[in-house]
């Protein structure tokens, strides 16, 4: 008997609480429809399990890691040739006026299911892609509204213990979180508290924002939203500064479409990788694109950017099994 049939045995007797797959195709998690195959995904969707079933994995030589809804990833063509992990459990309850939602819950229940009780802060992050523990990781944000203006605590799985994490221990910053510094870390719920408003006001704020962002993100576009982070203005020279046009300036950021415009990358392309003709940071797949033709003309719109501006784009997305690219 092998090692690894030896961990799937194991594994067995959690069959009620979790699932394995074996080469499992990551294009089939992931927004943008790129990428190889993990050896195993394993889906665990109850919190109580989860430090035994990690136990065991751990006993195995694989890597591994934690993969939540894919809406921000760009997965290697070669795969991962390891464990991907994903905490699947999604109840969403509300007590004593905080909300409890579990990470794997989608983005869009738990901004409806605060929109349906008139409750405001969320609805301006209407339509965002991806699960709850996504949007923790990376500070998911919209319109100015952010996660970090609601959650008050997180619960995490840190490899040893289950414990909670107060707000201001979790790094929020923008687009980042504290938890990008411990991938190994694996989010669990988040307790978070919303004011009242008034329902119908939020009603409507919410539709007419899902429109409008349906309309330049298409759920069946094969994307990833944003490729790039807007520009912090404390960070640009006074000399690039001076060239954006001041109405563009909002919260202390500059969109990076607008530097991204001035190279001309809209429509530009590689192979079934195309930048939007309406949105200078969006980059789709055609249906018939790789992870390598992303990554070239991330590269090359990065490259452009630079010779132009002198300042360096980041990218929001995520990179899983690749060796030479680094996720912010």
């Amino acid at each position: 008997m092998t090692g690894e049939t030896h961990i799937l045995q194991r594994l067995d007797e959690f069959r009620s609480e979790i699932v394995v797959r074996e080469d499992e195709a990551l294009s089939k998690h992931t927004r943008f429809g790129l990428g190889g195959s993990a050896r195993w995904m394993v889906d665990v969707g109850t919190s109580g399990v989860l430090p035994e079933v990690v136990s065991i994995l751990r006993e195995s030589s694989m890597p591994m890691i934690t993969l939540g809804g894919g809406s921000n990833l760009i997965v290697a063509d070669q795969g991962f040739d390891g464990v991907v992990l994903r905490f699947t459990g999604n109840s969403i309850t509300r007590n004593h006026g905080l909300t409890l939602a579990e990470a794997g819950s989608v983005w869009q229940d738990v901004v409806d299911f605060h929109t349906d009780l008139g409750l405001t802060g969320m609805e301006r992050m209407t339509g965002i892609p991806g699960w709850l523990g996504g949007a923790l990781y990376g500070n998911a944000g919209a319109y100015g509204q952010t996660i970090m203006d609601f959650v008050e605590q997180v619960t995490v799985f840190d490899g040893v213990s289950i414990r909670e994490v107060a707000n201001a221990d979790c790094g929020f910053a923008y687009r980042s979180s504290g938890f990008k510094a411990h991938k190994d870390w694996i989010l669990l719920a988040a307790r978070m508290r919303l004011a009242s408003g008034n329902p119908s006001e939020v009603r409507n704020t919410a539709a007419e924002i899902l429109a409008t962002r349906n309309e330049k993100f298409p759920p069946t576009l094969k994307c990833a939203g944003s490729i790039f982070k807007n520009l912090l203005v404390a960070q640009l020279s006074e000399k690039t500064l001076g060239r954006v046009p001041a109405p563009l300036i909002r919260g202390g950021k500059v969109p990076s479409a607008w530097f991204l415009e001035q190279i001309g990358s809209k429509g530009m392309c590689e192979g079934g990788i195309e930048v939007a003709s309406y949105h200078a940071n969006l980059i789709f797949n055609t249906g018939s694109g790789r992870a390598a033709e992303v990554c070239l003309l991330i590269d090359r719109l990065k490259s452009l950017v630079f010779s132009e501006f002198g300042l360096m784009l980041e990218e929001e997305v995520q990179y899983v099994g690749f060796a030479d690219r680094v996720s912010h």
